[in-house]
């Protein structure tokens, strides 16, 4: 079967596979900090949930050009061309998108008061095949 239908139950990558999925309805459903959902020669989409008051982390992507979509919650994203020149700054909130060019340090934060929910398309993929980070913390190892 090539499509999800437990909301709840992310256990694989389904990246090089034809998929369809009710993308809104599995993001909000996630409650890993990263999931990766279709790992692709040339493309990748996560899942994330941003606890309240936390963030995704200041990163650069030098390669790879990201897109961030908003499913629920709220957040403040910064951008700019080095981790001390955050210059672009904006407040986010459901149903908003953030375009992250190659080489853009940023990072998102939740200032809201429910888990911030979003997936995020990479393109090249950035993560490995199959990734699934419980935690911020889980990033570090």
């Amino acid at each position: 079967m090539n499509n999800m239908n437990n909301k709840n139950n992310i256990s694989t990558d389904y990246g090089t596979h034809p998929f369809t999925i009710d993308l809104n309805r599995i993001t909000v459903g996630n409650d890993t900090y990263r999931t990766a959902l279709w790992t692709g020669e040339n493309l990748q989409l996560t899942l994330m949930s941003i606890p309240v008051g936390s963030d995704i982390g200041l990163e650069v992507h030098q390669n790879t050009d990201q897109l961030l979509r908003v499913e629920q919650g709220s957040g403040v994203v910064q951008m700019g061309s080095a981790h001390n020149n955050l210059y672009f700054q904006q407040i986010v909130f459901e149903d908003d998108a953030i375009f992250v060019p190659a080489g853009t340090w940023h990072n998102v934060t939740n200032i809201g008061n429910v888990p911030m929910k979003l997936y995020s398309v990479y393109a090249p993929p950035h993560h490995p095949f199959g990734t699934v980070q419980q935690t911020k913390a889980d990033t570090i190892n």
